[in-house]
């Protein structure tokens, strides 16, 4: 495949999972300080389906888009209040979920090709706690709350829907991920 074809292309994915991520949002369920949205699990897709550049890429872009004024944050919100808000480390974390989980992908994937199965599964918890982690930490300062109670608000509410995120994510990435990866010539 020639080089502007391979550009175009990987310009071309990036661009749908950030569409993904952005559509991610309509499906928002108020729980409290944190809703439950699918934009966490499409941004571990992007990472995990396109690599830790393109996937990264993908999830900038729905940032921007959010930051810029567009209504792709959950429940149709925008701007950098949101960023610097309770959530913004749930946001954030959304990007080092995409690098963190794609790179372990892909560098598990030409290490040991034939494990792909337990490596997804791992890339997709990690990439899940690359998203948990700085979400928490936010939370617990935007809101002044304890460690204790950062975590009961902003992560044990999740832990069952995210365990079937990942449910959904592993046969999805295993299907896709081959698929992908010949359109893209991963080298990145």
């Amino acid at each position: 495949m020639n080089q502007l074809k391979t550009s175009t292309l990987k310009s071309v994915f990036t661009a749908v999972f950030a569409a993904l991520i952005c559509a991610g949002s309509i499906m928002a369920v108020p729980i409290g300080p944190v809703p439950i949205v699918l934009q966490n699990a499409f941004a571990v897709l992007a990472g995990l389906l396109l690599g830790p550049v393109q996937g990264a890429g993908a999830v900038g872009l729905f940032l921007i888009a959010g930051m810029i004024g567009l209504p792709v944050f959950s429940g149709g919100k925008s701007g950098f209040a949101v960023i610097a808000g309770p959530t913004g480390g749930y946001l954030a974390g959304y990007f080092i979920a995409a690098l963190i989980g794609g790179y372990a992908v892909q560098r598990a994937s030409k290490d040991n090709p034939k494990q792909a199965l337990p490596i997804i599964i791992s890339a997709s918890i990690a990439a899940f706690a690359c998203i948990y982690i700085p979400g928490v930490l936010v939370l617990k300062r935007s809101l002044s709350l304890s460690l204790a109670d950062a975590i009961a608000k902003g992560f044990i509410p999740f832990l069952i829907g995210d365990a079937v995120k990942i449910v959904a994510i592993v046969p999805i990435t295993l299907k896709l991920r081959p698929i992908v990866a010949r359109y893209l010539s991963q080298d990145d």
